[in-house]
């Protein structure tokens, strides 16, 4: 099986350098994974704020270069494209931004972004061409061309102006989206139109997606795979339904617990008592949830774990599953 994008032990630093090496952050630590270019997938990369989610997402994106480790597409290092092997990577690989309003000119009409992107990459040889690839693209998010076209982006609602995001995405016929907390700036009642949009690039166009979120539900929702990241390291990784319904990880358990759950009385509780919260203070050579962690080890706080496989689609980085057989990893902490 071959990749189409993947990092290979990455790690990216900020701050430091040869005269203060007090002020570094290490935003995202050793991470591996890949995306299949054989099967066509919904990946989350989920965590809180400070988890490196994001700077992962600028990693795969190619707008920063890691410190050590490679970002491979389509078997070239992103690093060292140039000319055309860079614009087909930029063509290929889209992201879909947080806030779109920001992306937006308000002295441009909201579709001005949707002829830039066509005539940047030479999509369309005449206005007549251009604009029907642009209705088409529309109509595939669930936007009413006539209702869309000719517009300014304040004349637009959140969900309209994100939708028209992925239309753009789209439009340059990608064989990567990501979207990074695409639903997370937009009301609770058009993040399901948003999200079925993501679902049928995948389902129906066979695009991959990685989704970056904090957001487990919607993770569940809509993806197949699933990382969950704390403090810049992978810490469980496999199919998001056996991670969120068997999270294996210690920290994977407090974020699944943490989601509300419906009551009888179809009230909302919390799920549970933990405030999960990133503590930026410190370094440590160990586990980074070890002072946390309510199955804490002596070792966790000393050496930091590698990734163990607890079964064939899963691998979590905790010494509860080290020099134990395969067969049974899985049912240490259910």
């Amino acid at each position: 099986m071959s990749n189409l994008l993947e990092l290979q032990n990455v790690t990216k630093v900020f701050g430091g350098g040869l005269f203060n090496r007090s002020n570094v952050t290490v935003a995202v630590d050793d991470v591996t994974f890949a995306i299949s270019a054989d099967r066509p997938t919904i990946t989350a990369v989920a965590g809180e704020s400070g988890s490196g989610k994001t700077t992962l997402a600028r990693l795969l994106l190619g707008v920063i270069k890691p410190t050590f480790g490679n970002v491979i597409y389509d078997g070239q290092d992103v690093s060292g494209m140039s000319g055309n092997d860079r614009r087909n990577f930029r063509r290929e690989v889209q992201p879909i931004f947080q806030d779109p309003f920001e992306v937006y000119n308000p002295f441009y009409k909201a579709d001005h972004l949707l002829h830039v992107a066509i005539e940047k990459f030479g999509l369309a040889s005449s206005r007549d061409e251009r604009v029907q690839l642009i209705r088409e693209a529309l109509e595939t998010v669930g936007l009413r061309p006539d209702e869309m076209l000719g517009r300014y982006p304040h004349q637009l609602s959140g969900g309209q102006r994100q939708r028209m995001m992925v239309a753009r995405a789209l439009l340059l016929k990608p064989r990567i989206i990501l979207a990074d907390e695409p639903v997370s700036m937009v009301d609770a009642s058009l993040r399901a139109t948003i999200l079925e949009s993501i679902r049928t690039l995948n389902r129906d166009l066979g695009i991959s997606v990685v989704y970056v979120t904090h957001d487990l539900t919607t993770a569940y929702q809509i993806c197949d795979d699933i990382l969950v990241m704390y403090k810049g390291s992978v810490v469980e990784q496999g199919s998001v339904e056996r991670v969120i319904r068997e999270p294996k990880h210690p920290y994977t358990r407090l974020l699944v617990e943490s989601i509300p759950q419906m009551r009888a009385d179809s009230g909302w509780e919390e799920g549970g008592d933990e405030v999960l919260s990133i503590d930026e203070s410190g370094e440590t050579t160990g586990c980074k949830f070890a002072d946390r962690c309510p199955q804490v080890m002596d070792r966790c706080h000393d050496e930091h774990p590698t990734a163990f496989q607890i079964n064939d689609d899963r691998v979590a980085s905790c010494y509860l599953y080290d020099e134990l057989p395969i067969a049974n990893r899985a049912s240490v902490a259910s």
